[in-house]
Protein backbone atom coordinates (compact mmCIF):
# COMPACT_ATOMS: atom_id res chain seq x y z
CA UNK A 1 0.00 0.00 0.00
CA UNK A 2 0.72 3.48 -0.27
CA UNK A 3 2.05 5.49 2.76
CA UNK A 4 3.65 8.80 3.98
CA UNK A 5 6.76 7.93 5.87
CA UNK A 6 8.44 10.11 8.03
CA UNK A 7 12.44 8.84 8.99
CA UNK A 8 13.06 10.92 11.44
CA UNK A 9 12.33 14.77 12.38
CA UNK A 10 13.61 17.01 9.81
CA UNK A 11 13.81 14.43 7.50
CA UNK A 12 11.15 14.97 5.60
CA UNK A 13 7.77 12.99 4.63
CA UNK A 14 8.21 10.68 1.57
CA UNK A 15 5.34 8.70 -0.41
CA UNK A 16 6.53 5.10 -0.27
CA UNK A 17 5.12 1.74 -0.92
CA UNK A 18 5.24 -0.59 2.18
CA UNK A 19 3.53 -3.67 3.38
CA UNK A 20 -0.14 -3.61 4.24
CA UNK A 21 -0.46 -3.71 8.24
CA UNK A 22 -1.13 -7.63 9.19
CA UNK A 23 -4.19 -7.64 11.92
CA UNK A 24 -2.74 -8.75 15.24
CA UNK A 25 -4.87 -9.15 19.05
CA UNK A 26 -6.31 -6.18 20.34
CA UNK A 27 -6.17 -4.71 16.69
CA UNK A 28 -8.46 -3.70 13.35
CA UNK A 29 -7.84 -2.97 9.95
CA UNK A 30 -8.95 0.43 8.22
CA UNK A 31 -9.22 1.49 4.66
CA UNK A 32 -8.80 4.90 5.22
CA UNK A 33 -11.42 7.16 3.68
CA UNK A 34 -10.90 10.93 4.62
CA UNK A 35 -8.24 12.18 6.89
CA UNK A 36 -7.17 15.63 8.05
CA UNK A 37 -4.14 16.81 7.56
CA UNK A 38 -3.28 20.02 10.02
CA UNK A 39 -1.93 23.53 9.18
CA UNK A 40 0.76 22.80 11.49
CA UNK A 41 1.84 19.05 9.71
CA UNK A 42 5.32 20.33 8.34
CA UNK A 43 6.38 22.22 11.54
CA UNK A 44 5.73 18.75 13.16
CA UNK A 45 7.67 16.37 10.89
CA UNK A 46 10.49 19.28 11.86
CA UNK A 47 10.28 18.36 15.11
CA UNK A 48 9.33 21.88 16.59
CA UNK A 49 5.84 20.88 18.16
CA UNK A 50 7.41 17.62 20.66
CA UNK A 51 8.52 14.60 19.94
CA UNK A 52 7.74 12.06 17.46
CA UNK A 53 8.25 7.91 17.33
CA UNK A 54 9.84 7.52 14.28
CA UNK A 55 10.45 5.87 11.69
CA UNK A 56 6.97 5.60 11.22
CA UNK A 57 3.67 6.04 9.14
CA UNK A 58 2.46 9.31 9.63
CA UNK A 59 -1.10 10.76 10.31
CA UNK A 60 -3.87 10.95 13.14
CA UNK A 61 -7.69 10.17 13.02
CA UNK A 62 -9.39 10.25 10.28
CA UNK A 63 -12.51 7.69 8.74
CA UNK A 64 -11.86 4.84 7.67
CA UNK A 65 -14.23 1.41 6.70
CA UNK A 66 -13.53 -1.51 9.11
CA UNK A 67 -11.78 -4.54 6.91
CA UNK A 68 -10.82 -6.84 9.68
CA UNK A 69 -11.00 -6.84 13.64
CA UNK A 70 -9.34 -9.36 15.81
CA UNK A 71 -11.33 -11.91 17.83
CA UNK A 72 -11.12 -9.94 20.45
CA UNK A 73 -11.61 -6.73 19.58
CA UNK A 74 -15.69 -5.60 19.72
CA UNK A 75 -15.59 -1.85 19.25
CA UNK A 76 -15.95 -1.93 16.17
CA UNK A 77 -16.85 -5.00 13.51
CA UNK A 78 -15.72 -5.49 9.57
CA UNK A 79 -18.04 -3.02 7.12
CA UNK A 80 -18.48 -0.42 9.79
CA UNK A 81 -17.61 3.35 8.85
CA UNK A 82 -15.14 4.33 12.18
CA UNK A 83 -13.76 7.04 13.78
CA UNK A 84 -9.88 6.60 14.13
CA UNK A 85 -9.46 8.72 17.07
CA UNK A 86 -5.29 7.96 17.59
CA UNK A 87 -6.17 8.46 21.44
CA UNK A 88 -4.51 5.61 23.58
CA UNK A 89 -4.34 5.11 26.60
CA UNK A 90 -2.82 2.62 29.25
CA UNK A 91 -6.25 2.32 30.39
CA UNK A 92 -5.09 2.30 34.35
CA UNK A 93 -7.86 4.25 36.61
CA UNK A 94 -5.41 5.55 38.88
CA UNK A 95 -2.41 7.44 37.32
CA UNK A 96 -3.09 6.21 33.04
CA UNK A 97 -1.03 7.14 30.77
CA UNK A 98 -1.96 8.58 27.03
CA UNK A 99 0.02 9.11 23.54
CA UNK A 100 -1.28 9.94 20.00
CA UNK A 101 -0.36 7.33 17.80
CA UNK A 102 1.10 8.62 14.22
CA UNK A 103 1.81 11.55 15.81
CA UNK A 104 2.91 13.76 18.90
CA UNK A 105 1.87 14.32 21.90
CA UNK A 106 1.54 12.83 25.49
CA UNK A 107 -1.02 12.91 27.75
CA UNK A 108 -1.00 14.21 31.84
CA UNK A 109 2.73 15.54 32.90
CA UNK A 110 3.99 15.12 28.60
CA UNK A 111 7.04 13.09 30.11
CA UNK A 112 8.24 10.13 28.43
CA UNK A 113 7.83 6.65 30.51
CA UNK A 114 8.29 3.08 29.63
CA UNK A 115 4.52 2.68 29.34
CA UNK A 116 3.92 5.17 26.40
CA UNK A 117 7.79 4.58 24.49
CA UNK A 118 5.98 0.72 24.65
CA UNK A 119 2.76 1.77 23.03
CA UNK A 120 4.08 3.72 20.58
CA UNK A 121 6.55 1.10 19.72
CA UNK A 122 3.97 -1.69 19.30
CA UNK A 123 1.45 0.65 17.44
CA UNK A 124 3.58 2.49 14.61
CA UNK A 125 0.66 2.72 11.76
CA UNK A 126 -0.11 6.30 11.24
CA UNK A 127 -3.10 6.96 8.70
CA UNK A 128 -2.00 9.03 6.24
CA UNK A 129 -2.26 5.73 4.23
CA UNK A 130 -4.38 3.84 2.40
CA UNK A 131 -4.84 0.85 5.35
CA UNK A 132 -4.29 1.60 9.07
CA UNK A 133 -3.79 -0.92 12.22
CA UNK A 134 -5.25 0.65 14.87
CA UNK A 135 -6.02 -0.38 18.37
CA UNK A 136 -9.51 -1.53 18.80
CA UNK A 137 -9.75 0.93 21.90
CA UNK A 138 -9.45 3.78 19.51
CA UNK A 139 -11.63 3.52 17.26
CA UNK A 140 -15.06 4.70 17.30
CA UNK A 141 -18.05 3.01 14.65
CA UNK A 142 -20.59 5.66 13.47
CA UNK A 143 -23.62 3.96 12.60
CA UNK A 144 -25.43 5.62 9.83
CA UNK A 145 -22.56 7.44 8.47
CA UNK A 146 -23.00 5.38 5.14
CA UNK A 147 -26.38 7.49 4.58
CA UNK A 148 -24.38 10.87 5.72
CA UNK A 149 -21.94 9.69 3.10
CA UNK A 150 -20.13 13.16 3.62
CA UNK A 151 -16.65 11.27 4.25
CA UNK A 152 -14.82 14.34 3.34
CA UNK A 153 -16.30 16.62 5.53
CA UNK A 154 -16.27 13.64 8.41
CA UNK A 155 -12.48 14.08 8.76
CA UNK A 156 -13.08 16.91 10.84
CA UNK A 157 -14.57 15.02 13.40
CA UNK A 158 -11.30 14.50 15.55
CA UNK A 159 -11.30 18.07 16.04
CA UNK A 160 -14.50 18.64 16.77
CA UNK A 161 -14.65 15.82 19.43
CA UNK A 162 -11.80 17.71 20.98
CA UNK A 163 -13.61 20.90 20.96
CA UNK A 164 -16.64 19.15 22.09
CA UNK A 165 -14.75 17.84 25.10
CA UNK A 166 -13.95 21.28 26.40
CA UNK A 167 -16.95 22.82 25.68
CA UNK A 168 -18.34 19.95 28.05
CA UNK A 169 -15.88 20.94 30.46
CA UNK A 170 -17.09 24.48 30.87
CA UNK A 171 -20.01 23.96 31.72
CA UNK A 172 -22.02 25.75 29.55
CA UNK A 173 -25.40 26.56 29.93
CA UNK A 174 -27.74 27.16 26.81
CA UNK A 175 -28.10 30.99 26.52
CA UNK A 176 -24.72 31.73 27.89
CA UNK A 177 -22.15 34.35 26.64
CA UNK A 178 -19.20 32.31 25.77
CA UNK A 179 -15.82 33.80 24.11
CA UNK A 180 -13.58 31.64 21.72
CA UNK A 181 -10.17 32.62 21.66
CA UNK A 182 -8.23 32.10 18.50
CA UNK A 183 -11.82 31.14 17.25
CA UNK A 184 -10.26 32.34 13.09
CA UNK A 185 -8.32 28.97 13.94
CA UNK A 186 -9.36 25.39 12.83
CA UNK A 187 -9.52 24.32 16.76
CA UNK A 188 -11.06 27.79 17.52
CA UNK A 189 -13.54 27.43 14.44
CA UNK A 190 -14.77 23.76 15.62
CA UNK A 191 -15.14 25.65 19.47
CA UNK A 192 -17.53 28.65 17.80
CA UNK A 193 -19.34 25.27 16.18
CA UNK A 194 -19.73 22.83 19.26
CA UNK A 195 -20.70 26.02 21.45
CA UNK A 196 -23.66 26.98 19.00
CA UNK A 197 -24.65 23.17 18.94
CA UNK A 198 -25.18 22.96 23.08
CA UNK A 199 -27.28 26.46 22.42
CA UNK A 200 -24.78 29.50 23.54
CA UNK A 201 -26.53 32.64 23.07
CA UNK A 202 -23.56 34.39 21.88
CA UNK A 203 -20.26 33.84 21.05
CA UNK A 204 -17.29 36.19 20.01
CA UNK A 205 -15.02 34.46 18.10
CA UNK A 206 -11.86 36.04 18.63
CA UNK A 207 -8.67 36.11 16.25
CA UNK A 208 -6.86 37.52 13.92
CA UNK A 209 -7.70 36.56 10.43
CA UNK A 210 -10.27 38.56 9.73
CA UNK A 211 -11.79 36.72 6.70
CA UNK A 212 -11.84 33.05 8.65
CA UNK A 213 -13.83 35.43 11.61
CA UNK A 214 -15.99 36.98 9.18
CA UNK A 215 -17.02 33.27 7.77
CA UNK A 216 -17.90 32.22 11.00
CA UNK A 217 -19.74 34.96 11.46
CA UNK A 218 -22.14 34.30 8.46
CA UNK A 219 -23.25 30.94 9.48
CA UNK A 220 -25.20 32.40 12.83
CA UNK A 221 -26.60 35.73 14.03
CA UNK A 222 -24.93 34.63 17.12
CA UNK A 223 -21.38 34.64 16.28
CA UNK A 224 -19.81 37.86 17.01
CA UNK A 225 -16.10 38.87 15.01
CA UNK A 226 -13.57 40.22 17.70
CA UNK A 227 -10.34 41.05 15.64
CA UNK A 228 -7.42 40.71 18.19
CA UNK A 229 -5.26 44.10 18.74
CA UNK A 230 -2.76 42.87 20.31
CA UNK A 231 -3.54 44.66 23.36
CA UNK A 232 -4.50 42.73 26.49
CA UNK A 233 -7.21 45.58 27.82
CA UNK A 234 -8.50 46.78 24.56
CA UNK A 235 -9.23 42.71 23.13
CA UNK A 236 -10.92 42.00 26.73
CA UNK A 237 -13.14 45.30 26.30
CA UNK A 238 -14.01 44.24 22.86
CA UNK A 239 -15.51 41.09 24.10
CA UNK A 240 -17.16 42.31 26.30
CA UNK A 241 -18.52 44.71 24.09
CA UNK A 242 -19.28 42.09 21.72
CA UNK A 243 -21.10 39.87 23.99
CA UNK A 244 -22.66 42.10 25.45
CA UNK A 245 -21.31 41.30 28.81
CA UNK A 246 -19.41 39.51 30.50
CA UNK A 247 -18.46 36.06 29.24
CA UNK A 248 -19.75 33.02 31.44
CA UNK A 249 -16.95 30.86 29.57
CA UNK A 250 -14.07 31.30 27.84
CA UNK A 251 -12.44 28.97 25.66
CA UNK A 252 -8.60 29.57 24.81
CA UNK A 253 -7.64 27.46 21.33
CA UNK A 254 -4.40 29.18 20.20
CA UNK A 255 -1.82 27.67 18.82
CA UNK A 256 1.76 29.01 19.33
CA UNK A 257 1.46 32.37 20.54
CA UNK A 258 4.44 35.05 21.49
CA UNK A 259 2.81 36.27 24.35
CA UNK A 260 0.22 35.36 26.74
CA UNK A 261 -1.73 38.47 26.32
CA UNK A 262 -4.90 37.29 24.41
CA UNK A 263 -5.11 34.67 26.37
CA UNK A 264 -5.31 36.68 29.54
CA UNK A 265 -7.52 39.22 27.56
CA UNK A 266 -9.99 36.14 27.79
CA UNK A 267 -9.17 35.13 31.26
CA UNK A 268 -10.14 39.22 31.98
CA UNK A 269 -13.42 39.27 29.82
CA UNK A 270 -15.09 36.67 32.17
CA UNK A 271 -17.51 37.50 34.58
CA UNK A 272 -17.91 36.03 38.08
CA UNK A 273 -18.45 32.22 38.55
CA UNK A 274 -17.22 32.00 35.07
CA UNK A 275 -14.93 29.10 33.93
CA UNK A 276 -12.08 29.23 31.23
CA UNK A 277 -10.95 25.90 29.27
CA UNK A 278 -7.67 25.77 27.99
CA UNK A 279 -7.50 23.17 25.36
CA UNK A 280 -4.83 25.16 22.47
CA UNK A 281 -1.24 25.08 21.88
CA UNK A 282 -0.01 28.07 24.15
CA UNK A 283 3.57 27.75 25.49
CA UNK A 284 3.60 30.41 27.53
CA UNK A 285 2.98 31.31 31.07
CA UNK A 286 -0.12 32.78 32.53
CA UNK A 287 0.21 35.59 34.83
CA UNK A 288 -2.98 34.26 36.48
CA UNK A 289 -3.44 36.33 39.61
CA UNK A 290 -4.26 34.67 42.84
CA UNK A 291 -6.96 36.93 44.30
CA UNK A 292 -8.72 37.65 41.18
CA UNK A 293 -9.67 33.72 40.59
CA UNK A 294 -10.86 34.13 43.90
CA UNK A 295 -12.96 36.69 44.22
CA UNK A 296 -13.85 36.55 40.78
CA UNK A 297 -14.58 32.90 41.54
CA UNK A 298 -13.36 31.51 38.55
CA UNK A 299 -13.00 27.59 37.80
CA UNK A 300 -10.17 27.26 35.31
CA UNK A 301 -9.86 23.88 33.24
CA UNK A 302 -7.74 22.12 30.51
CA UNK A 303 -8.77 19.84 28.36
CA UNK A 304 -6.89 17.37 26.36
CA UNK A 305 -8.59 15.11 23.55
CA UNK A 306 -11.21 13.52 24.94
CA UNK A 307 -13.21 10.04 25.06
CA UNK A 308 -14.95 8.15 22.83
CA UNK A 309 -18.18 8.60 24.53
CA UNK A 310 -17.76 12.55 23.48
CA UNK A 311 -16.76 11.60 19.72
CA UNK A 312 -19.97 9.47 19.48
CA UNK A 313 -22.25 12.23 21.22
CA UNK A 314 -20.51 14.35 18.52
CA UNK A 315 -21.33 12.34 15.51
CA UNK A 316 -24.96 12.31 17.11
CA UNK A 317 -25.26 15.77 16.54
CA UNK A 318 -23.94 15.53 13.13
CA UNK A 319 -26.06 12.76 12.35
CA UNK A 320 -29.01 14.14 12.99
CA UNK A 321 -28.67 18.15 11.59
CA UNK A 322 -27.79 20.08 15.01
CA UNK A 323 -24.60 19.97 14.77
CA UNK A 324 -24.01 21.94 10.33
CA UNK A 325 -21.35 20.86 8.64
CA UNK A 326 -22.21 22.49 5.45
CA UNK A 327 -20.07 26.02 5.95
CA UNK A 328 -17.33 23.55 6.84
CA UNK A 329 -15.03 23.76 3.32
CA UNK A 330 -12.60 20.76 2.12
CA UNK A 331 -9.59 20.70 -0.16
CA UNK A 332 -9.43 17.67 -1.25
CA UNK A 333 -5.95 16.06 -1.88
CA UNK A 334 -4.47 12.02 -2.83
CA UNK A 335 -1.23 10.70 -1.38
CA UNK A 336 0.84 11.30 -4.49
CA UNK A 337 2.87 14.63 -3.44
CA UNK A 338 3.24 14.98 0.45
CA UNK A 339 5.48 18.04 -0.38
CA UNK A 340 2.18 19.86 -2.43
CA UNK A 341 -0.87 18.83 0.35
CA UNK A 342 1.75 20.11 2.68
CA UNK A 343 1.99 23.39 1.50
CA UNK A 344 -2.08 23.65 0.78
CA UNK A 345 -2.48 22.72 4.20
CA UNK A 346 -0.36 25.61 5.63
CA UNK A 347 -2.45 27.57 3.59
CA UNK A 348 -5.61 26.74 4.78
CA UNK A 349 -7.35 28.52 8.43
CA UNK A 350 -10.58 28.40 9.94
CA UNK A 351 -13.56 26.17 8.80
CA UNK A 352 -10.98 25.01 5.37
CA UNK A 353 -8.96 22.41 5.59
CA UNK A 354 -6.98 19.84 3.43
CA UNK A 355 -8.99 16.30 3.45
CA UNK A 356 -6.38 13.53 2.80
CA UNK A 357 -8.83 10.75 0.58
CA UNK A 358 -5.76 7.63 0.62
Amino acid sequence: MKAWILDEPGSGVRLQEVADPRLRSGGAILRMLAVQVPGYTRALTEGTRGGIATPTVLGIGGIGRVEAVAEDVHTVRPGDIALCTGFLSTGRIAHPEEVLLGWTGIGGRGVQTPATDAMRAVWRTGTFAERALMPGSTLVALPGADEYGDFDRLAFLPWLTVAASAVEKSELAPGGRVAVIGGSGRMGGAAVLLALARGAGSVAAVGRNTAALDRLAALDPRVQPVRSVGNRRADAEAIVAALGGEADVTLDALGPTPTADLTMAGFDALGLDGAMVLLGGVQQDLPIVYNEVMRRRITLRGSWMAASETAYAVWRQISSGVLDLRGVDVVPATLDDPATVLDRAEQTSGLSFVALRP
